[in-house]
């Protein structure tokens, strides 16, 4: 097939430039000019829009048929996403006409929405969203404006927390983030639950948000049957922090489900009882216990910890790591490099990690409604630089394939 040839693009002359530029020579005046011209072409664009409706033109002859005529024009300011323009809006003396470039009762174009949602997703309140617009438009743009445009995506958030999800996850992380939220007149510190979905093909999903008082396996419950309900099939590996009472949550709804706990919590929780200064080496030792190839190597290294001068000097660490030994030895049926993606639930937190960078510049939010709006956005944002896979996603499909057998459905 022979390549497409490209239509010449069309090229300005220099005197036309010159002619168009005229005395332009700061950037202020560029601004200025820029601004006549959007002017001009959309109120050409009107017209011609006018001069289809009546079908002839101004200074042509009126048809016989066509009772309806021109009858002037009305300014009207528009916000676009990079400017304030007035225009001249023509009307029609029969008032039936209807522009498309400018609808009627519309003085926000989709440009100017996009700019405030992108201001909102990095935290600026509504009325610091007014001082930057201002200094934009050098026009007050009022709060309620700017309101109505954060509003709007509440039925975006509704839409994207039912849509229907896969039918399995190999793996999902649950964990949940604090944010401050005004409730009954006080700023309570609230809990917000996200479920991050790991597909079949390696991307990662958001799966939803949910926000409650404080995090427990009862609201878990909750949690996992919505996400039941919205079309999820089974999850072969749940990835949990050490909740009490989660795992039988996620088993209640999905019972086939390996449930795995973070053992950067634990790790955490364990150097809780230790001295600043002797943490390195009490990690070094748990180290040994969860990077143990086998299960048996994982166990000894743990009664050798235990029994060792830091385990008698800390006797309470041992005992958090066979609490939770149920939720660990899964992760020794596999080998070290699918491990890795396994043992931490850090693909959460880094989330989280960039979720705080925006809410913390906003103190609290006023509603429930207020936070996951800004949450929501924020995620859009951050999901669009993802990857499409996870390092070694392939070698651990395969392997997943191997010991899950038909639970992974092939993807059609």
């Amino acid at each position: 097939m022979a390549p497409r040839k490209r239509r010449p693009q069309a090229e300005f002359s220099e005197e036309a430039l010159d002619a168009l530029i005229g005395d332009a020579k700061t950037p202020d005046d560029l601004d200025a000019l820029f601004r006549r011209m959007k002017k001009a072409l959309a109120e050409r664009i009107l017209g011609a829009e006018l001069t289809h409706h009546l079908g002839y033109g101004p200074g042509e002859t009126k048809p016989a048929e066509q009772p309806n005529q021109r009858n002037g024009s009305t300014p009207k300011t528009v916000l676009t996403g990079d400017d304030a323009v007035t225009l001249d809006i023509p009307r029609d003396r029969a008032g039936t006409f209807a522009p498309q470039l400018v609808p009627k009762h519309v003085r926000r174009l989709p440009g100017f929405d996009q700019k405030v949602l992108s201001l909102y997703a990095r935290g600026l309140t509504v009325r610091e969203i007014q001082g930057h617009l201002t200094e934009l438009y050098q026009i007050e743009i009022a709060p309620s404006v700017i309101s109505t445009v954060t509003d709007a995506v509440l039925e975006e958030v509704t839409q994207w927390q039912q849509r229907p999800l896969e039918a399995v996850y190999p793996v999902v992380l649950f964990d949940c983030l604090r944010v401050k939220i005004r409730d009954e007149g006080v700023v309570r510190n609230k809990a917000v639950y996200v479920a991050l979905g790991v597909e079949r093909t390696g991307r990662k999903d958001v799966l939803g948000l949910w926000v409650e008082q404080t995090e427990g396996a009862g609201f878990w419950l909750r949690v996992v049957t919505e996400l039941k309900g919205r079309g999820v099939e089974d999850i072969l590996i749940a990835l949990v922090d050490g909740l009490a009472g989660f795992p039988d949550a996620i088993h209640a709804v999905f019972p086939q489900t390996q449930v795995h706990h973070c053992v950067v919590h634990l790790v955490r929780q364990s150097l809780g009882y230790v001295p600043h200064r002797e943490r390195k080496g009490v990690a070094a030792e748990l180290k040994a216990i969860y990077r143990a190839p086998t299960e048996a190597a994982a166990e000894a290294a743990l009664r050798a910890f235990e029994q060792g001068p830091l385990g008698t000097r800390f006797p309470t660490i041992a005992p958090i790591w066979r609490r939770h030994w149920e939720y660990l030895r899964p992760v020794f049926v596999y080998p070290p490099l699918i491990r890795r993606l396994l043992y931490t639930t850090n693909a959460i937190e880094s989330l989280h990690m960039q979720l705080r960078k925006v809410t913390k510049t906003r103190g609290s939010f006023p509603t429930d409604e207020a936070a996951l709006k800004l949450l929501y956005l924020a995620i859009r944002n951050i999901t669009a630089t993802w990857i499409n896979s996870r390092h070694h996603w392939t070698a651990a499909l395969t392997f997943f394939a191997q010991l899950f057998g038909d639970r992974l459905t092939p993807e059609t």
